[in-house]
């Protein structure tokens, strides 16, 4: 089997996903035009050889529809050899994308592709494409359908996670970012969203609020409490665990992913690739694997996907040196840490989408690309990324350092 390599990795920053965002008047496909244009500059590349790009995009409608990966290595002036493809597994679609891409040149049949994503989500709102699950009821009853914050309060609730415990995890995810970003350690892969006349509209995350502590958090009220009680949804999740008497509702917009606008890209090919355009890895990529779990919990797939992960790869979570987890909600990091029993300061170290954001279809690419920078900070080796899906499902990888 050949072996898939990371040569690149790069994001935008994450602007505010609201009208007064920064990155607001930039389209979905400007957007991606800024990391594949990144890649091929940093690179030298001849993108004739790029045998795909293939992003994530959970809302592919209005500026985002038809298929915007094609579209967007045409805007970026990539060789019309190259095709492009759209892919959609929610929240991991970033990921996923990478890991189609990996998979095909594992395979034999691609030696270089761009992986990653985008959501331009102050233009086009989230949902913008429908959510068939939760009004079709041959699959909202059997699924336990409820909203992805109700879920995440149940799984608090059935797990012990209070209100303060929520709270504190996402103070520290802002001061973490906030740090980060004041020692430069997002400076390799983070860059600036232009306008065009070439002038910068947005080059540090947009969200980030250093000053957040557990008064200005308790101030806030339970985002998700109306619709669990009131709308029934309680009950619902309820019925999936029954062992749970009441859900205690603690998730609040401090302590969940703020909603933003952003794209990523990675660099994936073979090492015969590498060695002809005279390309040097960061890395490799040990495995990844996709599942559905839970599905009224809904949120806790990345910890039943990193188990199936590191028997895929022969592996023990004591092999991690560094982990990223998609920070949805407080509740969905504190199980996973809890599942695993695991050091809080080996995950997440420099922050998550509590402070910085989650733009749906990049999210993924862009917490590979904030790993593997890390890992080499740090002089570590082995980096496991992983998401919580919407639907119940997890996706995950692992990678190591060259």
């Amino acid at each position: 089997m050949t072996q898939a390599y990371i040569y690149d990795a790069v994001r935008t920053p994450r602007g505010k996903g609201k009208a007064d965002g920064a990155l607001h008047e930039v389209t979905a496909i400007n957007l991606s035009c800024t990391t594949l244009n990144a890649i091929k500059k940093r690179n030298d590349l001849d993108t004739s050889l790029v045998d795909d790009v293939i992003l994530g995009c959970v809302d592919p409608v209005g500026e985002a529809s038809g298929v915007i990966a094609r579209s967007s290595a045409i805007a970026s002036g990539y060789g019309a050899s190259v095709p492009g493809m759209q892919i959609n597994r929610f929240c991991a679609s970033g990921l996923d994308a990478v890991a189609y891409g990996a998979a095909q040149i594992m395979a034999g049949q691609k030696d270089l592709i761009i992986g990653g994503g985008v959501e331009s989500m102050s233009r086009i709102g989230m949902g913008a494409s429908g959510m068939m699950p939760a009004f079709d009821p041959s699959v909202a009853i059997p699924s336990y359908f409820s909203p992805q914050g109700v879920a995440a309060d149940l799984i608090a609730t059935k797990y012990g996670f209070s209100r303060s415990d929520v709270d504190a995890y996402a103070v520290e995810s802002h001061k973490r970012a906030a740090h980060a970003w004041d020692k430069g350690y997002f400076n390799t892969s983070v860059i600036p969203v232009r306008d065009v006349n070439g002038i910068s509209l947005l080059t540090r995350d947009e969200t980030i609020r250093p000053g957040t502590d557990m008064q200005a958090l308790g101030a806030l009220k339970a985002s998700f409490a109306m619709m669990g009680e009131q709308g029934g949804f309680d009950a619902v999740a309820i019925q999936g665990h029954p062992e749970v008497e009441a859900i205690d509702h603690v998730h609040h917009a401090g302590n969940s992913s703020g909603i933003v606008d952003g794209a990523s890209a990675v660099l994936v090919g073979s090492k015969s690739i590498g060695k002809a355009t005279g390309m040097k890895p960061r890395a490799k990529i040990r495995g990844f694997a996709s599942l559905g779990s839970d599905l009224a919990l809904v949120l806790t797939g990345p910890v039943d996907v990193t188990q199936k992960l590191l028997k895929r790869c022969k592996m023990k979570m004591s092999d991690i040196d560094l982990i990223e987890i998609n920070e949805a909600f407080s509740a969905v990091v504190l199980r996973y840490i809890q599942a695993f029993n695991i050091d809080p300061n080996i995950v997440n170290v420099n922050g998550g989408a509590i402070a910085m954001g989650h733009p749906l279809g990049a999210t993924g690419a862009m917490i590979l690309g904030t790993i593997i920078d890390e890992l080499e900070r740090r002089d570590l080796n082995v980096g496991l990324i992983t998401l919580c899906v919407a639907h119940g499902m997890g996706t995950a990888m692992i990678i190591e350092r060259v």
